[in-house]
C-alpha cells in the first residue's frame, strides 16, 4: 500500500515551484493532490500537467471565508480531506530603516495570516488522523542581511505550531513545520538570470549550493518527499517538530 493511498491533500501555492513539487510527490505516493493558487490559468496548467489524481481551486489564503468555501468544495468533490500543506508564501528584502507599511502587511499577510487561515479553516473539515504541514524556512533561524521581515514571518510559524498542537488535542490531528533551504526552482533561476545574466545562472546555482554540507541546492521534489513522510502514517507519533530539509544549512554557522 502506498504511503498516501486514498488520501486527499490540499497544497496551497502549488501551481509552480516547491508547491508543485510537493503535489507531484503526493501523487507519486498514491494520494490526490488539490492545487490551490491565486490564478485560474496557473491552476489549470498545473492540473493538466499532474493528471487525473489532481484537482484545482482558486483561493486567497489571506481570506478566511474564501478558504472555508474552498475546503467545502474540496470535500464535495473528493468526499474527504486528509492533509493540508500550507505552502503559499511570498518574499521581500529590505533592511531596517527602509521597510514600508505595505511590505510588512504583504509579507505577514501571506506568510503568517495566510498560514493561520489555511490551517484554521481546515481543522473542522480534516478527517481524524489528518495531518498539517506548514512550510517554513531556514530564514527563521539564520539571519541574512535585509531579510528580517521575511525571516520574522517564517519564525512566527514555528511559534504558531507550538501553540496549535496543544489546542488541537483530542482531534487526532498532527501539525508540523518543514523548513526548506535554498531550492532550485524556475523562479530562482529567473531571478538569477535577471541579476547576473542568463549565461551565469549555472555558476550562481552552484555557488549558492556550495555553502551547504551537501554542496548543492535542493530540488522541489525532495521537499515533497519529506512532506509525504509528515502527511503519512509513517510519522504517526510526530507532531510539533520543525524538520529542516536544507542540505544541512541550518546546522552550520
Amino acid at each position: 500500500m502506498s504511503a498516501l493511498e486514498n488520501k486527499v491533500a490540499v497544497v496551497t501555492g502549488a501551481a509552480r515551484g516547491v508547491g508543485f513539487g510537493i503535489a507531484q510527490e503526493v501523487i507519486a505516493a498514491g494520494g490526490t493532490a488539490v492545487i490551490v493558487d491565486l490564478e485560474q490559468a496557473a491552476v489549470a496548467s498545473a492540473v493538466d500537467q499532474l493528471g487525473d489524481r489532481s484537482s484545482g481551486f482558486v483561493a486567497d489564503v489571506t481570506k478566511l471565508d474564501t478558504m472555508e468555501t474552498m475546503y467545502d468544495a474540496v470535500i464535495a468533490r473528493h468526499g474527504h480531506l486528509d492533509g493540508v500543506v500550507a505552502n503559499a508564501g511570498v518574499g521581500s528584502s529590505s533592511p531596517l530603516g527602509s521597510i514600508t507599511e505595505e511590505q510588512f502587511d504583504f509579507i505577514f499577510g501571506v506568510n503568517a495570516k495566510g498560514v493561520l487561515f489555511t490551517v484554521q479553516a481546515a481543522l473542522p473539515r480534516l478527517a481524524r488522523g489528518g495531518a498539517v504541514v506548514v512550510i517554513g524556512s531556514t530564514a527563521s533561524t539564520k539571519a541574512e542581511y535585509a531579510m528580517s521581515l521575511y525571516g520574522g514571518s517564517k519564525a512566527a510559524l514555528r511559534q504558531f505550531v507550538r501553540g496549535w498542537i496543544s489546542e488541537v488535542k483530542g482531534r487526532d490531528v498532527r501539525i508540523n513545520v518543514l523548513s526548506p533551504g535554498a531550492i532550485d526552482t524556475p523562479s530562482l533561476r529567473t531571478a538569477l538570470a535577471g541579476a547576473s545574466g542568463e549565461e551565469n545562472v549555472e555558476r550562481e546555482v552552484k555557488r549558492m549550493g556550495a555553502g551547504n554540507p551537501l554542496g548543492r541546492l535542493g530540488d522541489p521534489r525532495e521537499i515533497g518527499k519529506a512532506v509525504v513522510f509528515l502527511l503519512s502514517d509513517a510519522s504517526s507519533f510526530v507532531t510539533g517538530v520543525e524538520l529542516f530539509v536544507d542540505g544541512g544549512m541550518a546546522q552550520t554557522g
